[in-house]
């Protein structure tokens, strides 16, 4: 019989950007031993159906417990995810999501175009795992106040993150210690 338990795989869902160099989930892949990200997407890259498959097809060659670590669309993309398949998951922690039902700055996908490639309506429904949303009070592609009543809805702990923008590089992050320690609390 084998007594082997394995540990959490880590299994990175960045957003739209997918991989940037500075990036606090680029970090932490690198870091943790047990980490590994969702390959980025060379076609179709707004596509809501194309993310969704990938990350499945990723779930899929991966043996034992899982913990996700999204990133702003990567929350949306897991989200909906979880609204399509069974597979049991660990814990995921789900940082700054944007509100895609309301309009982005420049540089940003319309909502038309968040419509017509199936990212709306945004999924409201319990999460089938425990989860954790970290907010930021200042978050340029959510208003705290969304971001709690979506944590509500998925049936996650709220964590207020502060005043830390939406988390990425130009909000002067790269490495975030915390991501570590809220993994911890998903194991």
């Amino acid at each position: 019989m084998n007594t082997r338990v394995l540990s959490p795989t880590v299994l990175i869902v960045p957003g739209l950007r997918d991989y940037v160099a500075e990036h606090w989930q680029t970090h932490l892949e690198c870091a943790l031993p047990n980490a590994r990200a969702v390959p980025p997407l060379e076609h179709d890259k707004l596509s809501l159906a194309a993310r969704v498959a990938v990350l499945e097809a990723t779930l899929a060659s991966i043996e034992g417990p899982v913990i996700l670590v999204a990133h702003s669309a990567g929350v949306m993309i897991v989200a909906h995810w979880a609204m399509r398949h069974d597979r049991p998951i660990l814990g995921a922690l789900l940082a700054t999501p944007p509100d895609l039902e309301t309009p982005m700055p420049d540089g940003y996908p319309r909502l038309d175009d968040l419509r017509a490639q199936g990212w709306l309506p945004m999924p409201r429904r319990k999460l089938p795992f425990p989860s954790i949303v970290a907010a930021s009070t200042n978050d340029p592609l959510a208003r705290v106040e969304r971001v709690a009543e979506l944590a509500q809805e998925w049936g996650s702990r709220l964590v207020d993150l502060g005043a830390v923008g939406h988390l990425n590089p130009a909000g002067g992050y790269g490495v975030w210690p915390r991501a570590t320690e809220l993994i911890a609390e998903l194991s």
